[in-house]
């Protein structure tokens, strides 16, 4: 029986190669595509040479398209962290809507199934807690941090209206913060800026007084999640992340214990519409998936800082 196929966008980022990774492990031939603004190609080493993958040059904003028959479109292409988002607003929201566009056009033309990597910003600096799928959101559409929202939220509109239109198998992951071996230093996201910061010997940096509160989810979680999403017939959205919350202080005090640092802690100016509380309600990804994360956050942190000191 010939192996089942799927297509990337932005596999060569952290969440994309790691899903990538995993996908040839369990027999799946893969094409990623990527026009490396974000990516990094030496995410993808460790299986560029595995004749079941395939990388192209790709803006998938401008045009998709790839001979032969696909089973799956992963739309995972995306500028997630604050730092790239606010430098590229404009690239953000090409990607969120005509990427989206484009890799629907593409799961339509080929007849595959279509996943969203959607994400918990859908639902802004939230008033309800912890945030359910039914929650639609607290979000500023004209703030800095709307051209990473709001192209989501388009992203889902889309993706629902082709899903009822016109009849594609159509699945939404909602990504809750997200960590682990692979991330860039300069990622601009709270624990690589710590790890980095601290294996320096720099102060780390808080934004506000550290009382936000974020939920972790170590990568090789989050993978397993989107891998049952995407094998389940589930059309709506399901959140995936790590319910139990913590402070941006613990976190920094986490940090600094298990990389034996001596950096000071310095505080800063909270940005514009940053999210006061993060925590997901798995409840329907653990009864539609049977899924949750297992990997503690030390256990997680731990394994992160050791990649990092390599």
């Amino acid at each position: 029986m010939p192996k089942q196929s799927v297509l990337i966008t932005g596999g060569a980022g952290f969440i994309g190669a790691n899903l990538c990774q995993k996908l040839l492990a369990s027999g799946f031939r893969v094409i990623c595509l990527d026009n490396f603004i974000t990516g990094n190609r030496d995410n993808l080493v460790p299986f560029i040479k595995d004749k079941n993958f395939r990388l192209e040059a790709c803006n998938v904003s401008n045009y998709i398209d790839v001979p032969g028959k696909l089973d799956f479109v992963l739309h995972c292409a995306s500028l997630a962290s604050p730092k790239d988002y606010l430098e590229f607003p404009i690239q953000t929201l090409k990607v969120g809507s005509l990427g989206t566009h484009n890799a629907l056009g593409l799961a339509k033309k080929k007849k595959a199934v279509f996943v969203l990597f959607s994400t918990s910003e859908v639902y802004g600096d939230p008033l309800e807690h912890p945030q359910k799928e039914s929650y639609w959101g607290h979000v500023n559409s004209i703030g800095v941090r709307g051209c990473y929202d709001e192209s989501k939220r388009f992203a889902e509109a889309m993706t629902m209206a082709y899903h009822r239109v016109h009849k594609v198998d159509t699945r939404i992951a909602r990504i809750f913060n997200t960590y682990g071996p692979g991330m860039r230093p300069c990622d601009g996201r709270v624990i690589p800026n710590f790890i980095d910061q601290a294996l320096k010997g720099k102060p780390l940096t808080i934004y506000g007084k550290g009382r936000q509160t974020r939920s972790f989810c170590y990568i090789d979680d989050l993978a397993e999640g989107i891998f049952r999403l995407m094998l389940s017939r589930e059309n709506m959205p399901v959140n995936l992340g790590n319910p139990r919350e913590f402070t941006v202080w613990q976190l920094v005090k986490l940090v600094l214990k298990l990389t034996g640092s001596k950096s000071k802690v310095v505080f800063r100016k909270l940005p514009q519409d940053d999210p006061q509380k993060r925590q997901p309600d798995i409840t329907r990804a653990k009864k539609i998936l049977h899924w949750e994360p297992i990997v503690p956050l030390e256990d997680g942190l731990a394994r992160t800082i050791s990649w990092f000191r390599g």
